[in-house]
């Protein structure tokens, strides 16, 4: 809980740069609630179901990365999900913290499978996975109510097979694979569902 207020602080004081891509309550106004949510994400880390990180530069707190939805066993997979504060965005700190995080699921955690899922508008975002290898799987329809609507979402996962030398380290020696996607072949600003991405 030490590093509620800072978050706090980084979020209120970025609403402009973070509201497009928060999640909402589809059931009511959203009013924000950092401790509530710290307190989620600490019960989820009890449970073994999630693990939330605050991404750091230069020992200041500039972002975070939740690790959701873990599972073991024969499925072996979890979702990341992240933001960054708009000072430090362009600089490779979002990649590096991603990069490190999936490294640490894949060796120390032993899972098998890590997704990160991407609205179509999200350019940054989309950069990230890019520059990492993240493979795309694919586009979930009005996925996940955000900034109050429900928003598609591109998919894209990386398997521990695919990166046995580590996501960091293949990344930092230029071995990422070229690979297509969506945005490569049109200009993405939305997709057929407008209704449901403005």
């Amino acid at each position: 809980m030490r590093d509620v207020k800072r978050l706090e602080s980084l979020i209120l004081g970025n609403r402009s740069w973070l509201r497009p891509w928060e999640a909402t309550s589809p059931n009511g106004p959203s009013s924000f609630d950092i401790k509530s949510m710290v307190r989620g994400l600490l019960k989820q880390l009890e449970r073994h179901e999630g693990l939330p990180f605050v991404i750091e530069v230069d020992g200041q707190i500039v972002g975070q990365l939740n690790v959701s939805n873990m599972l073991y066993g024969s499925v072996s997979s979890a979702t990341l999900g992240y933001w960054i504060a708009p000072e430090v965005a362009g600089r490779g700190v979002t990649p590096t913290a991603v990069a490190l995080v999936t490294d640490y699921l894949f060796s120390n955690v032993g899972l098998h499978r890590v997704e990160i899922d991407i609205r179509p508008e999200n350019q940054a975002s989309l950069r990230v996975v890019e520059k990492l290898g993240f493979r795309f799987e694919g586009l979930k329809e009005r996925f996940i109510h955000i900034n109050g609507s429900w928003r598609d979402h591109y998919v894209f996962a990386l398997t521990s097979e695919e990166v046995g030398e580590g996501i960091l380290n293949r990344w930092q020696h230029n071995k990422v694979p070229k690979l297509n996607y969506p945005w490569h072949s049109l200009k993405v600003t939305k997709n057929e569902h407008t209704p449901f991405n403005e």
